[in-house]
């Protein structure tokens, strides 16, 4: 019985380490802002699944009525192929951060679901992000990108005011909201240059 133990013990040590590695990049990344910061070619798919991972092993379960437990929120990646875009790591993982968690708050069902659609054309790797939560009212849609604008009562409002920032700021790229319909949820677009020059 010992064996199990060990395991699970395992288990919670390496994601304890996991959470004070994202404490420490946290705090790394507040000094990247209002400097030029490093681009490196990076795999996206990658960089996106590493990051839901991260949520998935933290999304509050559910369980069913036949005593199953299920997860909240599913998080899925639809790709035809690995794609790559020159990004800052920490900063760009911050913006897909930020885009989870506005997704799960945006959670009213029984079950949610988050997905990520990667693809490209000549120019850009584009990225559209979509939940099925409760969705943004028309009257807000122009305010969503405004920082302090939230529907939550707690926080400052400036994930996706900080998020839109590092996509175009320092990215280059552009980060929009593509769709909003109350009640069926939300699709954000990001679209990354494959290369800086």
């Amino acid at each position: 019985n010992i064996e199990p133990q060990t395991a699970e013990l395992g288990e919670i040590t390496d994601e304890i380490n996991n959470d004070l590695g994202k404490l420490k990049k946290i705090a790394g990344r507040f000094s990247k802002i209002g400097s030029k910061p490093k681009l490196d070619k990076e795999n996206i798919n990658i960089v996106i699944q590493k990051v839901s991972d991260y949520f998935e092993k933290r999304i509050p379960t559910l369980v069913n009525a036949d005593g199953i437990a299920t997860k909240k929120v599913r998080i899925e990646i639809k790709s035809k192929r690995d794609y790559s875009a020159e990004i800052n790591l920490d900063l760009f993982e911050w913006v897909i951060e930020n885009l989870i968690k506005n997704a799960i708050d945006a959670m009213e069902r029984h079950t949610g679901k988050i997905i990520f659609n990667i693809y490209d054309n000549n120019e850009e790797v584009i990225i559209d992000v979509s939940d099925n939560g409760k969705g943004i009212d028309s009257k807000y849609k122009k305010d969503v990108f405004r920082p302090g604008y939230s529907t939550k009562t707690r926080g400052w409002g400036l994930g996706l005011s900080l998020s839109k920032r590092i996509i175009e700021d320092y990215h280059k790229g552009k980060l929009v909201l593509l769709e909003s319909n109350t009640g069926k949820g939300t699709t954000f677009r990001i679209k990354l240059n494959k290369n800086q020059t």
